[in-house]
């Protein structure tokens, strides 16, 4: 065996410098995530962040171009956290596409709810990303996952639908589920609101098994 094939078989492990440079990283993101959250965006100077990291200015800004660029990484992490914690929720439920979509609903109130994710996320993150990348982010997080829990509930009905149709339906879910998530972080009862959309989307789901039980085909359903 070749050295060079030996040097693609044996891991290569970060050197004692790139440790440090992760490990720096990994400070300013958890800095700047805390005082976002407990401060917001403009009340939050770069000053703050590398004080509390630790570290200097020019350390920050060898890993980001500024305080817009920290607040986009402390999103992202959140957001990808946000997903992982749904999508674990699904496990064993795959056999039941209603119990899989109830079991992400409630796991999806709950992210909802964490002081991060609604300061965030849901307050900031449309106004210091922009709409734009707002949803351009949220979309790379969390859109595969509703994907997922619509596709195996569309698949409960002998609905024979082509993926564009598939994706009609999950936007239209994952547009609904975004505003119910804004709506129960920004109640002055969080716990009332998230009960509110439980019972809404439990009576949508109601209504959606119904449908494949009675054999109904999308675009036969007429109201009167």
């Amino acid at each position: 065996m070749s050295k060079a094939t030996v040097s693609k078989l044996v891991p290569r492990v970060p050197s004692r410098r790139q440790q440090y440079s992760a490990s720096t990283r990994t400070a300013l993101i958890d800095m700047g995530e805390e005082l976002f959250t407990e401060h917001g965006y403009a009340a939050t100077s770069l000053d703050s962040i590398v004080a509390g990291a630790e570290v200097t200015k020019g350390a920050l800004y060898h890993h980001f171009s500024g305080k817009q660029a920290l607040f986009e990484a402390a999103f992202e992490r959140i957001e990808s956290g946000a997903a992982r914690d749904i999508t674990d929720a699904l496990h064993g439920h795959e056999d039941d596409p209603w119990e899989k979509a109830l079991a992400g609903l409630d796991r999806f109130l709950q992210v909802v709810q964490q002081p991060a994710y609604r300061r965030i996320v849901i307050l900031e993150g449309p106004a210091v990303l922009g709409y734009a990348r707002f949803r351009e982010q949220s979309e790379r997080s969390t859109f595969a996952t509703v994907m997922d829990i619509v596709g195996s509930v569309l698949a409960a009905g002998d609905w024979d639908l082509d993926e564009e149709m598939v994706e009609t339906f999950t936007r239209i879910f994952f547009g609904a589920m975004s505003s119910a998530g804004e709506s129960v972080s920004t109640s002055e009862d969080p716990d009332a609101a998230a009960r509110r959309v439980e019972a809404a989307i439990r009576f949508i789901l109601a209504g959606f098994r119904a449908l494949a039980d009675q054999g109904a085909q999308v675009g036969e359903v007429s109201p009167g």
